[in-house]
């Protein structure tokens, strides 16, 4: 009797195709970094998946998820603060337990070899700051810090964390998969009773 197929060997994969626009890039790179003294460098969510953090585009740039909350929607709808807030309770020890990988590490040598004009990143982890690197531009801001958007006042996203928790136990009970930027896929779900807290300074 013939043994099974195995559909993994039957598929094509992607992975030499991956590998081979991965050498090309790294070589283009090489030479362009070796032809320019001062680099003007611009990282994105591809550059902390090694740190565990998802990103939101395959290797074509495509959506692999719904784009992130806008500004307008978060502002303007206390549904989608809730739902934003229920995710990243669940998503945010993806995002504080992150540590720098070998990208943001080689930057930071860049930047001590005097190789770094300007670092710009659109990433909102602070794992350039934490591999070493200087004088970073965070595009997006941190998502370290909390800013109210009454009084501005500003305090630390762990914080939040922890009243989250509090008022929303069985909320923090939930597990789901990691998202990009701390967030967490927590669909279905009715998130109308997520309390979300004012903030303590100004209400």
């Amino acid at each position: 009797m013939p043994a099974a197929a195995n559909p993994r060997r039957e598929r094509p994969t992607a992975r030499p195709r991956m590998l081979a626009r991965m050498d090309a890039n790294s070589a283009a790179l090489a030479d362009f970094a070796t032809r320019h003294r001062k680099l003007f460098v611009l990282t994105g969510a591809g550059c902390s998946t090694e740190s565990g953090i998802p990103d939101y585009r395959d290797l074509d740039g495509e959506w692999k998820r719904p784009s992130p909350v806008t500004y307008q929607a978060f502002m303007g709808e206390e549904s989608t603060r809730k739902r934003y807030w229920a995710r990243s309770l669940i998503g945010w020890p993806t995002m504080a337990g992150a540590r720098p990988g070998a990208a943001h590490r080689a930057l930071a040598k860049l930047g001590d070899a005097g190789r770094v004009g300007l670092l710009l990143t659109q990433n909102v982890d602070g794992l350039h700051d934490a591999a070493g690197s200087r004088g970073t531009v965070d595009l997006h801001g941190r998502i370290a810090t909390v800013r109210c958007m009454g009084c501005e006042r500003r305090t630390p996203r762990s914080e939040l964390q922890l009243e989250l928790r509090r008022r929303n136990p069985r909320w923090a009970e939930l597990e789901a998969r990691a998202a990009p930027d701390g967030d967490a896929d927590l669909e279905g779900r009715d998130f109308s009773t997520f309390d979300v807290p004012a903030c303590p300074h100004c209400g």
